[in-house]
């Protein structure tokens, strides 16, 4: 059984024009929690995919400021994590958990 912990680490798959690129080169690119540490991402990512992990790269993403209507907003500050994927191994983000 997988710990619940695993899905609050993952927090969404990042699908943009980029990450689809990255997919080519065997990475995966996820939304993940603001205190996520790498071995924590890592071990994941392996429970909830059935994937082997060969690292895992990440950056925080500072909120920008918006405006909606007039009014100026900010974006929050998320976390992203680029794991790239031993060789053999794939995980299909569009379909979901």
């Amino acid at each position: 059984m997988t710990d619940l912990r695993h899905y609050d680490t993952i927090v969404a798959p990042v699908i943009t024009e980029k990450s689809t690129m990255a997919s080519e080169q065997n990475k995966v690119v996820f939304k993940v929690a603001g205190k996520a540490t790498k071995p924590e991402i890592k071990a994941a990512v392996e429970a909830l995919f059935g994937v082997k992990v060969e690292k895992v790269n990440t950056l925080v993403r500072k909120g920008k400021t918006k405006r909606f209507r007039g009014v100026a907003g900010r974006q929050k500050d998320f976390k992203k994590a680029i794991v790239t994927l031993q060789e053999g191994h794939s995980i299909d983000v569009t379909t979901g958990l």
